[in-house]
C-alpha cells in the first residue's frame, strides 16, 4: 500500500491566519520541525508590514513566534542559547521598530534587558579577557563565548530604549566586548 496516498498531506502554514496557525501550534503531538515552521512563519508576520497588518497584529504574530520557541528546545546549553537568542532577537526588534510598551513584559526594554543579562554566564570583563585569546581556547570555552555573543546580537536594537542605569552600563559593555567574541 503506498503511504503516501493515505497519509495526511502537508499543510501549508504560511496562508494560516493568526487563529488558525494558534491552533495548529497548540494541537498535541505537533513535533519539532512544525513547530519550527510555525515559529519561522509567525516571526515573519510580526517583521512584516507589508502585508497590511497593524502594531497590534504584528505584536499578536511574534507573541506566537515567543511562546512556540519557548516549546521547541531542549534543556541542553545550546538548546536554551537559542531558544533565548531566537525570544530576544525577536522581542528587541519589536521594541526597536513598534516601540516599547512598559505595560508588556516582552516589550519592555528594561525587562528584556534583565533577561538577558540573567543568561549571561560571564561578565563583560571576563568574557572580554577570554575573546582576547580564544584561539588559544579549549573548543568547549570556544563554544561558550559563541553562545554569549549570540545571546548579545540584539543589544544594538534596544541600547538605546533603556533608561539609564546598571543595567544599561553592564549592557554597552557587553556591546564593547562582542567584536572580541569568535
Amino acid at each position: 500500500m503506498d503511504t503516501a496516498s493515505t497519509s495526511e498531506p502537508a499543510e501549508d502554514l504560511s496562508v494560516l491566519t493568526l487563529d488558525q496557525l494558534t491552533a495548529f501550534a497548540e494541537r498535541p503531538g505537533r513535533h519539532r520541525g512544525e513547530l519550527e515552521g510555525v515559529r519561522e512563519i509567525s516571526a515573519l508576520h510580526a517583521y512584516r508590514s507589508e502585508d497590511g497588518a497593524g502594531p497590534a497584529e504584528r505584536r499578536q504574530w511574534a507573541k506566537l513566534s515567543l511562546r512556540v520557541n519557548a516549546r521547541l528546545h531542549g534543556d541542553g546549553s545550546w538548546g536554551q542559547a537559542r531558544m533565548a537568542q531566537n525570544d530576544f532577537m525577536l522581542r528587541a526588534w519589536i521594541i526597536d521598530h513598534l516601540g516599547p510598551d512598559a505595560q508588556d513584559p516582552d516589550w519592555d526594554p528594561d525587562v528584556l534587558a534583565a533577561d538577558t543579562l540573567a543568561e549571561l554566564a560571564l561578565s563583560p570583563a571576563e568574557a572580554g579577557a577570554l575573546g582576547a585569546r580564544w584561539r588559544a581556547l579549549p573548543a568547549e570555552q570556544i563554544g561558550e563565548l559563541r553562545r554569549l555573543k549570540n545571546l548579545t546580537g540584539h543589544l544594538d536594537l534596544i541600547i538605546g530604549h533603556l533608561r539609564p542605569g546598571r543595567s544599561r552600563d553592564e549592557l554597552q559593555e557587553w556591546l564593547a566586548v562582542r567584536p572580541l567574541l569568535p
